[in-house]
């Protein structure tokens, strides 16, 4: 079976430093098959006989900590669930720029939190979600944008987030 692993706030700024080298060594040395390392920000995409989003979770945190000396919020989600992600995705005909659309994914399914933000007016920006994600249209730009800020200052760690680039990266190698 197919995963796809997302590590929470890797490789930003000098945090948190991980080779992903050094990631793809780990996944193997866990027994996890054509293991596949993306960008530089804790994405990865493996072959594994379990079918345990919440024990690879917990077995990559593990080995995160072991391995690099620091925590990471790990966020594993089957193929076909990043599949779903995907497809839900309302804003993905919208976009111009694949830059500036954002997956923010969410472990455990559409949280209060992000239904609370869903009927505000963002302006230029737009806000829709799906069963195991949000996805955040911002034209002016990710790093100025105040429904990335929103969202992230409402879900916290609870929430690791990619641009739509690399969503399409990561399901190519799938």
């Amino acid at each position: 079976m197919r995963w796809v692993l997302l590590l929470r706030g890797i490789n930003v700024g000098t945090a948190k430093r991980m080779p992903m080298a050094e990631l793809r060594a780990m996944l193997e040395r866990l027994g996890f098959e054509d293991v596949k390392t993306l960008l530089n920000s804790g994405n990865a995409v493996f072959s594994a006989p379990s079918t345990s989003a919440s024990r690879l979770t917990a077995s990559i945190g593990q080995a995160v900590v072991s391995t690099f000396g620091f925590s990471s919020k790990c966020f594993v989600l089957s193929g076909r669930d990043l599949e779903t992600i995907a497809r839900e995705n309302a804003l993905a005909d919208r976009t111009d720029n694949d830059s500036r659309l954002v997956v923010a994914f969410l472990p455990d399914g559409l949280s209060a939190k992000v239904a609370a933000l869903v009927g505000r007016r963002w302006g230029d920006e737009a806000l829709a979600v799906g069963s195991r994600a949000a996805y955040l249209w911002c034209p002016g730009g990710i790093a100025v944008s105040p429904l990335v800020e929103t969202v992230g200052r409402a879900l916290g760690t609870d929430v690791t987030m990619r641009n739509w680039a690399t969503v399409k990266k990561i399901r190519n190698v799938l």
